[in-house]
């Protein structure tokens, strides 16, 4: 396989195509997708001062105008798909593996006190429906999928499924299965 950069393969779980760089711009259109590239974009250049402001301006402008409050300090691996775009917050200090797909109105939050004071990981092959509540220095497995509201501040396995608020687990090895395509 050639050897794809990270936006052909966010914009590859989308459709199932590799794309030119043309073609990526072309499917800017679609909001989730739009986000997604100025993201990457302020990702790549975090390090260098000219170019990390530019895309920190453009970013922070699309926050605004799509809902979507990740942050080019955040950690996400590739093939991220946002499903549906609105009122998305992720801390800049949390972890996102490959393959993830993430609803509109899901939160990743910090925790302020106790325990799990701290931030989230969570690991690959992760869906996250809409309005999912995932907060805490806690750690997300390969596989999972967190329903839609499910409130999670604990550890959950890999292959597995959460459900509820408060959330409980469900092991399903299948966990994913429908849910996640097109994976890079």
């Amino acid at each position: 396989m050639p050897d794809y950069t990270i936006i052909q393969k966010d914009f590859y779980r989308e459709s199932g195509k590799w794309l030119s760089p043309l073609k990526i711009w072309a499917k800017c259109i679609n909001p989730n997708l739009h986000y997604v590239y100025i993201l990457r974009k302020a990702q790549r250049y975090k390090h260098n001062p000219v170019p990390a402001l530019f895309w920190k301006i453009i970013l922070r402008h699309y926050q605004i105008k799509y809902g979507f409050q990740i942050y080019p300090e955040t950690e996400i691996g590739e093939g991220l798909y946002l499903g549906h775009w609105g009122a998305l917050v992720i801390n800049p200090k949390a972890k996102i593996g490959r393959n993830c797909n993430i609803a509109q109105g899901v939160t990743i939050g910090q925790q302020n006190r106790g325990k799990n004071e701290g931030y989230p990981v969570i690991g690959d092959e992760v869906w996250i429906g809409p309005n999912a509540v995932i907060v805490g220095s806690i750690s997300i497995g390969n596989n999972v999928l967190i329903a839609p509201n499910a409130y999670v501040n604990f550890d959950v396995p890999s292959d597995s499924m959460v459900m509820g608020n408060p959330g409980k687990i469900y092991p399903n090895t299948e966990a994913t299965a429908g849910y996640i395509n097109n994976k890079v």
